[in-house]
């Protein structure tokens, strides 16, 4: 697993990570600081979220007709400098929120073209895929546990512009080290894409609509983004910010970091046969994050929930990412992801435009408690599907050309809502994005 390539491609998502995790301490403290509120901070989030989510389906036919590397790296220049002129927006005193959110939604845009590449890739650099999804977890956890902690620093001593400059910086890496990637040939049998870009679109659907767990998933992680994870990133960062200052909300942050470098290095070691019912069972222990800050608990209190709920997080999204990646063959997992991941994340923005409202009308701690109880509720429902529960990994690989790598084998359908091809598919495994993946 550990070849120059996979090393690139492990930098690559650990720094873009790195900055990822900076942005919301940006966000929230640069707006609050110039008089907006906990609904502005949720539009500002929900900007780049509602593009991201409206074009990755796009972003998923681009990667499976064109080079997916090509396709990483543009869309990671342009977010280096889309995040650059915020910096000087936020350094220059110019923070208007429609502008933000303008930058944002580029940001979305780039990251839609970026994000379906990723599926497709680490199956081509490492033939035991459940293991790289796990490093690679680890390394975006570790990322995490220093993102935020940096990113509070750099506010008290220096401002919300200096986030914004760091953050643009981690893409430069981030193409660099793309540039310097070398991916081995296509899996034997890929074809090239002939057919027009609609009935690639169109298949790519088909495709996704066949596999009752892989929909199942989605349908249920609406109610989830709706619920759980729109309003609580936005309304975390307003209330222990506004309780306790930006230093307190890098260490819970960090914290969350912590608990999904453990979740990481537990789906290093655990190879569950049924990989779905493992990961729910797991994603139970989110609960403890937004429960214990709408409980006002202290910081240490709080700091250990987050660490609970990363844990039961990141075991979660190695297990999905690893079972779309194995379960999916190569011509359409770039497709089939981009629906993945479109679907998990349609409500985010919902969910995020709504908490300022919601918190207005019952109160910033009753919305996060009830996305404690939500939480365990969506658990308990990803269990109750057969079709999820029952779920039986699947991850033989076949040889491959090249450096002793490894692809995916078509399994045997483990139900009767597959296709007669064989083929299961199953969304996304990167970062942050508040997906199934986590």
């Amino acid at each position: 697993m550990w070849s120059r390539d996979f090393g690139l491609f492990f930098t690559a998502r650990a720094v873009a990570k790195l900055g990822d995790t900076m942005l919301p301490v940006a966000l929230a403290a640069g707006l609050l600081q110039h008089g907006y509120g906990a609904g502005a901070v949720g539009l500002a989030m929900a900007a780049s979220v509602a593009c991201f989510a409206g074009l990755v389906i796009f972003g998923g036919v681009f990667a499976d007709r064109f080079s997916t590397r090509l396709l990483m790296i543009g869309a990671d220049l342009v977010r280096l400098v889309s995040q650059a002129l915020a910096a000087v927006f936020f350094f220059s005193g110019h923070v208007v929120l429609w502008e933000i959110c303008v930058i944002g939604a580029v940001n979305g845009a780039a990251s839609a073209i970026f994000q379906p590449g990723v599926a497709s890739t680490v199956p081509r650099l490492a033939a035991d895929v459940q293991a790289a999804n796990g490093a690679i977890r680890v390394a975006e956890s570790a990322a995490q546990l220093a993102g935020p902690a940096l990113a509070g620093l750099l506010v008290a001593f220096s401002s919300p512009g200096g986030v914004f400059a760091a953050h643009a910086a981690t893409y430069g890496l981030s193409a660099l080290c793309l540039i310097l990637l070398k991916l081995p040939p296509a899996a034997p049998g890929t074809q090239a894409r002939i057919s027009g870009f609609r009935a690639d679109l169109v298949e790519g659907w088909r495709e996704f609509r066949s596999r009752t767990w892989l929909w199942g998933v989605i349908a249920i992680w609406c109610v989830y983004m709706i619920a759980v994870w729109g309003p609580t990133v936005p309304l975390v960062a307003t209330l222990v910010i506004q309780e306790h200052g930006p230093r307190a909300y890098g260490l819970v942050n960090s914290a969350l970091g912590a608990g999904t470098v453990v979740g990481g290095l537990i789906a290093l070691r655990l190879r569950p046969r049924h990989m779905l019912r493992a990961g729910a069972i797991a994603l139970f222990a989110f609960a403890a994050f937004p429960a214990s800050v709408g409980a006002q608990l202290g910081v240490e209190a709080m700091s250990a929930g987050a660490a609970i709920a990363g844990a039961g997080m990141s075991f979660w999204g190695v297990m999905w990412a690893t079972s779309v990646q194995t379960q999916v063959p190569p011509d359409v997992l770039n497709r089939i992801h981009a629906y993945d991941v479109a679907g998990s994340l349609a409500m985010m923005p919902v969910g995020q435009a709504l908490a300022g409202p919601a918190a207005q009308l019952v109160g910033a701690e009753r919305v996060l408690l009830s996305a404690g109880v939500t939480t365990l509720l969506v658990a308990a429902a990803l269990l109750a599907v057969p079709a999820i529960r029952g779920l039986v990994r699947a991850d033989t690989s076949l040889p491959r050309t090249g450096a002793n790598l490894a692809v995916p084998r078509e399994p045997s359908p483990p139900g009767p809502a597959q296709r007669l091809s064989g083929r299961d598919g199953r969304p996304r495994a990167d970062s942050g994005s508040g997906g199934p993946a986590g």
